[in-house]
Formats: structure tokens, sequence, C-alpha cells
């Protein structure tokens, strides 16, 4: 591998929580490649597999869950950090970790998990992550949490950028391992949440056109997006429809990841270290501001076509209204809580409802649902649009 001067560097890496000797007894690994394995076998990951994306519960096995999701990031940052010289692991690392601290139902258990803590500190899926990373999941003998390294986490906090002011579960863990919120990331945190933005624009297009929320001619009135379908149309003139709207999302991804990566490249000249990276004082990854302004316009499509359908909006609010149910249910009977969970429950707030909700954030969203149907004696409706 070719690493830049720029990227981080496993064999310099500023440690564990927790010091290990591990050395040889599992294989001749990198320190990052280590996060990642730890990553993709804990539970944790698993559990995506039945988490919210943009649909919920949907039917169809073809839509894209919080698991499908955060492998194509992987595969989007893995070609990007190879591209830049980054290190690939770290990246991979990055882009599937970063949707661990979602709960059930995406964006709509998060308001309902919020609204629950609202006078105890809140809830955040970022912060969320970095506590089912670093003290929920704890697979090993002699320490909590997975015990990924400084950069992972620094890395997963700070991936969208410094944390000013963080939540009472980041700030708890940053106090116990200080990972620097009020600095830039490093390029291999920066790339992975440019990743994700580059698969969810793009997947969810996809995820919406085939669920008939989005059209096609809508889509049009976005110019790049429209002079990517005439490319289409251009070269596969007698292809299937399905086939070409396929080629419409692949093209657009290829477009984003060469505007990545030819701006980035211009802002990475001089930089020599990965401390450098940290002290820009701004983000050396990223789009052009040209391209930016093009991606904007495609989200803010995305929000009023399809993340704020009415349908969608409809549906998120029986979802949120499950998982405060379930938080009422367990707060006034914690007994009602899975074994180990309900002989753990703090006397005192807010560490009880904090409990709680580390409960709930846990969910699948088929679990959150059987949880419901148990304690309520009936399955929840309309909560399936697709």
């Amino acid at each position: 591998m070719n690493r830049a001067p720029y990227a981080s560097d496993p064999a310099i890496s500023r440690g564990r929580e927790f010091p290990e000797d591990r050395a040889g007894t599992r294989g001749p690994r990198s320190e990052f490649q280590r996060d990642r394995d730890r990553i993709i076998h804990s539970i944790s990951f698993r559990r995506l597999r039945h988490k919210t994306q943009v649909f919920i519960a949907p039917d169809g096995d073809h839509y894209r869950v919080r698991l499908t999701h955060s492998i194509e990031v992987a595969q989007v940052g893995r070609v990007v950090a190879r591209a830049l010289g980054l290190d690939e692991d770290l990246t991979e690392a990055l882009c599937l970790a970063h949707d661990i601290g979602h709960p059930p139902f995406g964006h709509a258990g998060e308001k309902a998990l919020d609204g629950a803590l609202r006078n105890r500190g809140g809830f955040d899926h970022n912060a969320m992550a970095m506590r089912m990373l670093m003290r929920l999941d704890s697979p090993y003998c002699d320490h909590v949490g997975l015990n990924l390294t400084w950069e992972l986490l620094e890395g997963l906090a700070k991936h969208n950028g410094p944390v000013a002011q963080p939540n009472w579960a980041l700030e708890e863990l940053d106090a116990a391992f200080p990972v620097e919120l009020n600095s830039w990331p490093s390029l291999e945190a920066q790339v992975a949440a440019l990743s994700d933005d580059i698969a969810y624009d793009n997947h969810d297009i996809d995820d919406g056109l085939r669920a008939g929320f989005l059209q096609l001619d809508d889509l049009l009135t976005l110019d790049f997006v429209a002079d990517q379908w005439r490319a289409v149309e251009k070269r596969f003139p007698h292809a299937a429809r399905d086939s070409q709207l396929r080629e419409l999302v692949r093209g657009q991804i290829g477009l984003m990841v060469n505007d990545l990566l030819d701006h980035t490249r211009a802002q990475l000249n001089g930089v020599d270290s990965v401390n450098e990276v940290r002290a820009a004082g701004r983000p050396l990854a990223g789009f052009s501001p040209e391209f930016a302004a093009q991606e904007r316009a495609l989200k803010s499509f995305m929000y009023a076509r399809l993340y704020n359908h009415p349908d969608q909006v409809a549906t998120a609010e029986r979802a949120r209204e499950v998982i405060a149910s379930l938080f009422a249910a367990y707060e006034q009977d914690p007994a009602l809580m899975a074994d180990g969970w309900a002989t753990q429950v703090p006397g005192d707030e807010p560490e009880r409802s904090r409990h709680i909700v580390d409960f709930i954030a846990g969910m699948t969203d088929r679990y959150a649902i059987d949880c419901y149907a148990a304690i309520y004696g009936r399955i929840p409706e309309g909560l399936r649009n697709v």
C-alpha cells in the first residue's frame, strides 16, 4: 500500500483505552484491521440488518436497511481512500460503524428517545454509537466495550466535524478517553462522512423510485441528474427502463466520487501529516463548491419528495409512538425489560432513564415490534408503507 504522508498510520496509533497484550495471537493484522474486524463481528453491527434506513420495516427484500447501507458506504469509502493513499482499513471501519448508534425505526425512534430524555441530557445517535462500542457491546473478558483505537473513536465522534457541545454520553466517554473533540478529524473520517452522503444520496433515489415515492420526471428537474440521464439514454437506448435507472444511480455515484477526489487532491497540496489535517481548522476532503451546491439541491429535493413525503411522515409518527410507548412501559415497570437489563436498573435519575434508553436503542425494528406486542397485546399497525 502506498501510504500518503497525511494518512493515518496504524503503526503509530495513539492506542486503546485499555492496554492489551494480544500480539500475534490472532493473525498478522494492523491495529485498524483489528478495529474493522471487531466491528464486523460485533452484535451491534449484526443488529443493523433489521434497522430502518429510509423505509420502516419494508416487506420487499430489495430495500436498503442500515446494514446494507453501511456496507455500501464502506465500498465507496475504500475506493476513495485507496485513490488518496489513506488507510483503507480505518476508513472502512469508520464506514461500517457510523450508524451503529441508530435506534429502531431510524430518526423516528431517535425523536422518541430524545423526547424521553428531554430533561435528562437528550439522545443523539452519534453519541450512542460511541456508547455502544465503548461500553454496552462487551464481548471481552478483560475490559468493557470493543476497546477500539483512539483513531477510530476520534473519527466516529467527529466524522461530521468538531463537536463544540457534546451531549452527556459523549462528554462522559471523552472524559474517560479524550479524543480532542474541538479539532477536525483525520482524512479517513472525513472521507467516511462523505461516502455516507454519496451512498445515501444515490441509493435512496434507487429505493424511492422502486417504491414509487419518486418519479423520474421530477428528478430530471435537477440539471446534473438530467445530464446523467441523457448520457444513459444515449449510451443504452434500447435497455429496459429499470436497467437505465440503475445505470443512472451508478453514474451519479461515479460523478460524485470523481469530483470528491479532484477537489480533495487540490486541497491537500502541501499537507504533509495527519497532524496538519487535524490542525487545518476546516475540512480538507470535500466536493468542489459548484458540485457541493448541486449536492445540496439534491438533498433538498429528497427531503421534499421522499423523506418528508406525507406517507413517510405518517408512518414515522406511528413508529415514534411505538418507541415512546415502550419507554413509558419500562419506566413504569422496569421488570418488563429483558433479563440482565431489568436487574441492573439504577435507582436514581437520570441514570435510570438512560439505562432504559440504552436498552431500547439497541433493539432492532422487529424486536421493538415484538416487545410492544408482548406489553400491549397487539401488533402496532401501519408501520409499513412499501
